[in-house]
């Protein structure tokens, strides 16, 4: 597989699909760590690289924001006073 290429949809098998650049879950950087890719046929979206579900990834991700965004307040502002 060449750089840069996607790999077709998992669900209809359309090479029609695109980086997707902006989620409400991961704003513009989380789709980009994660190759978030979506077929424009179907509307499946998925890991353009390896083809599998994001979904693991996603909440992974979210959790590991929530958890950074919860020290930080809790450093900075003394928590919950």
């Amino acid at each position: 597989m060449a750089a840069g290429t996607l790999l077709p949809c998992p669900n209809c098998q359309s090479t029609a699909v695109y980086s997707v650049k902006f989620t409400w879950w991961g704003g513009v950087l989380g789709p980009k760590m994660l190759n978030h890719t979506q077929c424009t046929n179907c509307n499946t979206t998925y890991n353009g690289k390896t083809g599998k579900s994001n979904t693991q990834g996603i909440v992974v991700y979210s959790l590991v924001i929530f958890a950074v965004v919860f020290l930080l307040y809790f450093l900075f502002f003394g928590g919950l006073t």
